[in-house]
C-alpha cells in the first residue's frame, strides 16, 4: 500500500509554517499516544505515521527533499541520499516527548533539580490597607501559614541519624525509559514519582516531606503611592520546597478601602465639597483638610456654579518611588436650601420677584432656546 502524504497525515498544507507542522504534530500525537490508547493497533500505526511524517517535514533539507521527490527521497539510494527516514533516532524521539507529554506522564522537570528537592509553591496573601496608609506608607505585620522546612531532619525527609538513598529503579535519574516497538519514552519513575531517590526511614514529625506546616510572621513594607490592585512579591517567602528544595514565592495582593470624602484616580485625588446656595451666590471660602492632615482653604468667587472644580496641587497621593505628588481637585455642589421659615420663604420669594434674565443666565438662555426649538417644529 502507498505511503500517505506527510502534509496530509498531519492535516497541513504544503506551505504550512514550522509553527503550524508542530502544532498539528502536538495535537495529533496528543490524540494517538499509546498511553492513551492501549492495546490499540490502528492507534499505534497512525501515531508511527505521524512521528516519521513530523521528523521529515521540521527538517529543512529534508523537507526540501520530500517537496522535491516525495517518498522517494528517502529510499536507500534515493535521490535525496537520506536512507533510514528518522535522522534522529529514538533519544531525539523520547526529547520531543518531554517536551509534549511532560505533564500527561507526571510532570516535567521544571519543579525539581538533583536528588528529588522539589521547588515550594507560591504563595498568594490578600491585604487590606486604608487611603491614609497608602498616602504614607506603612509596614505591616502579617501571619502566613505556610509549610516551611523541618528542622528535625533539616528539610531532607529522613530520620536524623540517616540519608535518603538511590532510587533502585531509575538509579537516581527520576526517569525511566519504556521501549514501545522502534521507538522509546520517557516517564516519571514510579517508585521515588521524580526524585531520584527514596527513605527507608523517614523523620516522624514531618513524615518524610522534609517540610511542616507553621504560621509564619512577616513583616511588609508598603511604600508611599501604593495603588489598589498592587502585587508585592517576596521571594522565598512561599511554602518550603520538597527535600529542602528551594521555597516558593509569596505574592501579596493589596487592595484600598473606599474613602469616606475622596476618590483616588492614579496620582489624583477627588473631593465633592457641598456649600449653601448663599456662599455660591455671594461668595466665600472653607477650610479643606487634606490626607496629610493639614488644612487647605479655597475661596469661592461670587456667582460660582455646581460642577465648577478647584485645583489645589500637590494636594493629592505621592507618585511611587518619586518625590512627586498629584493634585487634589475640589468639585462644587450647591446645596439648595430646605425646611424654610415663613420669613425665609418671603425672602426668596421676593428675590424672585427682584431677579432678571442676568441673575439667572443658564436657565433662563436653556427655556429661551427649548421654546425657540418647539416653535420651529411647529412651523
Amino acid at each position: 500500500m502507498a505511503k500517505a502524504d506527510f502534509y496530509e497525515t498531519l492535516g497541513v498544507s504544503k506551505g504550512a509554517s514550522d509553527k503550524d507542522l508542530k502544532s498539528a504534530f502536538r495535537r495529533l500525537a496528543m490524540k494517538y499516544h499509546p498511553d492513551k490508547n492501549p492495546d490499540d493497533v490502528e492507534a499505534e500505526r497512525r501515531f508511527k505515521e505521524i512521528n516519521e511524517a513530523y521528523e521529515t517535514l521540521k527538517d529543512p533539507q529534508k523537507r526540501a527533499a520530500y517537496d522535491q521527490f516525495g517518498h522517494a527521497a528517502f529510499e536507500q539510494g534515493g535521490p535525496g541520499g537520506f536512507g533510514g527516514g528518522f535522522g534522529g533516532g529514538a533519544h531525539a524521539f523520547s526529547d520531543i516527548f518531554e517536551d509534549i507529554f511532560g505533564e500527561m506522564m507526571g510532570g516535567g522537570r521544571s519543579r525539581r533539580n538533583a536528588g528529588g528537592r522539589e521547588r515550594g509553591a507560591d504563595l498568594r496573601y490578600n491585604m487590606e490597607i486604608s487611603l491614609e496608609e497608602a498616602f504614607t506608607g506603612k509596614t505591616a505585620q502579617i501571619r502566613v501559614p505556610t509549610s516551611v522546612q523541618c528542622d528535625e531532619c533539616s528539610g531532607s525527609g529522613a530520620k536524623p541519624g540517616s540519608q535518603p538513598v538511590t532510587c533502585n529503579t531509575c538509579h537516581g535519574s527520576g526517569r525511566v525509559r519504556a521501549s514501545q516497538g522502534f521507538f522509546s519514552v520517557e516517564r516519571t519513575c514510579p517508585t521515588c514519582h521524580g526524585r531520584g531517590e527514596t527513605i527507608s526511614d523517614p523523620c516522624s514529625k514531618c513524615s518524610g516531606q522534609g517540610r511542616v506546616n507553621e504560621e509564619r510572621s512577616l513583616s511588609v513594607n508598603i511604600p508611599a503611592g501604593i495603588e489598589d490592585g498592587t502585587r508585592i512579591r517576596l521571594a522565598g517567602e512561599g511554602e518550603a520546597g520538597l527535600r529542602s528544595g528551594p521555597s516558593g514565592d509569596l505574592y501579596i495582593f493589596l487592595s484600598v478601602k473606599p474613602h469616606e470624602f475622596f476618590q483616588r484616580d492614579g496620582a489624583d485625588l477627588y473631593c465633592i465639597v457641598p456649600i449653601s446656595m448663599t456662599t455660591a451666590a455671594l461668595g466665600g471660602q472653607f477650610d479643606v483638610v487634606t490626607l496629610d492632615g493639614a488644612k487647605t482653604r479655597v475661596k469661592v468667587p461670587e456667582g460660582t456654579q455646581t460642577g465648577r472644580q478647584f485645583r489645589l496641587k500637590s494636594k493629592g497621593m505621592p507618585v511611587l518611588r518619586s518625590s512627586q505628588s498629584g493634585d487634589l481637585y475640589i468639585q462644587i455642589a450647591i446645596e439648595t436650601p430646605q425646611r424654610l421659615t415663613k420669613r425665609q420663604r418671603e425672602l426668596l420669594e421676593e428675590f424672585e420677584s427682584l431677579s432678571s434674565r442676568e441673575n439667572n443666565p443658564e436657565s433662563s438662555g436653556f427655556f429661551s432656546k427649548m421654546r425657540h426649538f418647539f416653535d420651529t417644529l411647529s412651523d
